[in-house]
């Protein structure tokens, strides 16, 4: 039941209600098991942050950072400074030097709190820069810190001194002061085209989105979020605070290249995730049918094509199925599809929400055919994530992103840019007053950069405005469309498509090297490095078949002419992605211009032969 209260004082009214029931819970390492928090232990740690934040004399929405994974420890602070009034910033636990010097020096953070070695050597190396840091706090009591460190304490010396209850009094003063127009985040945007922009975040923004979101949402005190994604991303920051409210349990990964052992272990009802989680998943059940026994792979194949038919033409449209199809699908989900659900850790499946990119038809077809209720939905940090999401028991139409969520309104301006306005939308970005004034105009429409329409109460997006390429025949074309039909194959990694000014469409692709070096043994190929591989004639044209059949539903001009297979991925360390794994596409233009001019030459010079 949604206890819908200001954030300041949501911890220690739910350990009022809940008392020794687990709130939260994350795998020790050391031990190799799940331990449980209470939520009387949750509240308690709330209530010694708060004081240790007052003790070192942290103002009234004063800013103060939080560089780590996801741990409970980031919870604690939160919730912590929302009781005495004070912001925090989550910094990305990937987040370079540089990044954190600007981010630190924009908020006049005083306070910085990081998780493990890694955040801890970072922040270390930029002291110098950060114009206010005063002091760092450190959560992981292995972290070995610096000789010459004179700045740093453990998370635990910090807790400490919260058990002084001279500060209780100071406490409750600004607790009763708390309002819904202060300022709970500042989050800093990705930054894909240049420097990081602060989204502030009020609390009154997430009392709205959390009401909105129950609205439409059945979810309840027995759920069991696993938080897969960052509490960096806005995403998984609502959709975690969501659960709080709800009394669920917040099972937390800290390493997000454990979460399919994660999901076996924790066998969550909720997790949020982006569209790249269900391709993987795809994939793995496609690897799997093709190397399976001939029976294993009809019986799967039938499973989902059933299940598939029963969401999308019936279930999905709130239409009755023909019984025969309604008892075949029946029978296959209390046994194949039931079995590739506990195989996954997803037999208690709720609701599993996911957003941030395209979801193609084949993977959501394929996931609900599974038995997962996957919710599609569109949202931005400046609207507190959701601004629209699939309604369970309303009609889903396959490649939109759902029905508005109440509060929302919306209209469509040049070029069909979605723009947006309510009362979960940013104020503006955090001392841009330029940068807010192009964003939110004077009627106070926010402007996504994003296009898109409306049909039949759904929303439905067409491409990113900025992203829009248009080639030197004049056509124009949507990169991340393209780009998401192609890695829907298990061989495709990354993709990156080329277009701008060119007379054709081309690819930069990541393939799977570890697939690659598998089909160059099978085939004889003898390669002795991911540049042979890449470069192999045979390789390439297996590559292309593959590419033509996922293109196959493209008009000609969108469809991919030419690709590069690359020897090394994209990566954040040479500033390719940025921390939520999204392409900068003018670095990786910049990085590889060599290679993508020598396609378009060697293209030109086989046309006039």
């Amino acid at each position: 039941m949604l206890n819908n209260c200001h954030l300041s004082r949501l911890i220690a009214e739910q350990a009022r209600k809940y008392g020794e029931r687990t709130a939260l819970s994350y795998r020790d390492y050391d031990l190799n098991k799940w331990m449980p928090i209470s939520w009387n232990r949750f509240a308690m740690r709330v209530r010694q942050v708060s004081r240790a934040l007052l003790k070192l004399g942290v103002g009234v929405q004063e800013n103060i950072a939080v560089f780590s994974q996801n741990k409970p420890e980031s919870l604690y602070v939160d919730f912590g400074a929302y009781g005495i009034r004070v912001v925090t910033i989550p910094f990305y636990a990937t987040s370079s030097g540089a990044q954190v010097t600007y981010m630190l020096n924009d908020a006049e953070v005083r306070f910085l709190f990081v998780g493990e070695q890694q955040q801890y050597d970072t922040a270390f190396s930029v002291i110098s820069l950060a114009n206010t840091l005063e002091k760092i706090i450190i959560f992981d009591k292995k972290v070995k810190k610096n000789d010459k460190d004179h700045l740093s304490i453990y998370f635990d010396e910090f807790l400490k001194s919260g058990e002084d209850t001279a500060y209780d009094d100071e406490l409750a003063a600004r607790l009763d002061a708390a309002s819904f127009n202060d300022l709970a985040n500042i989050l800093y945007t990705s930054g894909t085209t240049g420097n990081s922009k602060g989204v502030q975040l009020t609390y009154g923004m997430y009392h709205e989105g959390f009401r909105v979101n129950d609205r439409v949402l059945p979810l309840s005190e027995n759920d069991i979020f696993l938080n897969f994604l960052p509490f960096t991303h806005v995403f998984e920051r609502a959709w975690s605070y969501l659960g709080l409210t709800e009394g669920a349990q917040l099972a937390i990964n800290l390493r997000p290249a454990d979460v399919l052992q994660s999901l076996q272990e924790v066998h969550p009802t909720c997790m949020s995730s982006v569209p790249r989680f269900w391709e993987k998943v795809y994939q793995a059940v496609l690897d799997k049918m093709e190397h399976g026994s001939f029976v294993e792979r009809k019986l799967i194949r039938e499973a989902l094509e059933v299940g598939g038919k029963y969401w999308e033409q019936y279930e999905s449209k709130g239409k009755p199925a023909p019984l025969g199809l309604a008892l075949k699908r029946k029978a296959f989900d209390k046994t194949i599809v039931k079995l590739l659900r506990k195989t996954l850790g997803l037999e208690r499946a709720n609701l599993f929400p996911t957003a941030g990119a395209a979801v193609s038809p084949e993977v959501e077809r394929f996931v609900h055919a599974a038995g997962i209720n996957m919710i599609v939905g569109y949202g931005l940090t400046e609207s507190t994530a959701t601004v629209s999401c699939d309604v369970p028991g309303q009609g889903v139409t396959m490649g939109s992103v759902g029905r508005l969520i109440d509060g929302i309104e919306i209209k469509f301006g040049k070029d069909n840019e979605i723009l947006l306005r309510g009362k979960t939308i940013t104020p503006g970005y955090y001392k841009k007053e330029s940068a807010t004034k192009a964003a939110i105009d004077e009627e106070g429409w926010f402007h996504t950069g994003d296009a898109g329409y409306m049909k039949n109460g759904e929303l439905f997006l067409t491409e990113r405005i900025k992203d829009l390429f248009k080639t030197s025949n004049g056509k124009y074309i949507a990169p991340q469309m393209i780009e998401s039909k192609l890695v829907i194959d298990r061989y495709i990694e990354q993709a990156v498509i080329v277009a701008n000014e060119h007379k054709f469409v081309s690819a930069l692709i990541v393939p799977d090297y570890k697939l690659l070096t598998q089909f160059a043994a099978e085939h004889q190929i003898v390669c002795n490095s991911r540049e042979e591989l890449c470069s192999h004639p045979l390789i390439n044209k297996m590559m292309w078949k593959r590419i033509e059949m996922l293109q196959q539903d493209l008009a000609h001009y969108e469809q991919v002419k030419r690709f590069i297979l690359l020897p090394a991925p994209f990566t954040m360390e040479n500033d390719e992605l940025t921390n939520t794994l999204k392409v900068k596409r003018r670095v990786v233009y910049a990085h590889y211009a060599d290679k993508i001019e020598k396609m378009y030459v060697d293209a030109e010079k086989e046309h006039q032969a």
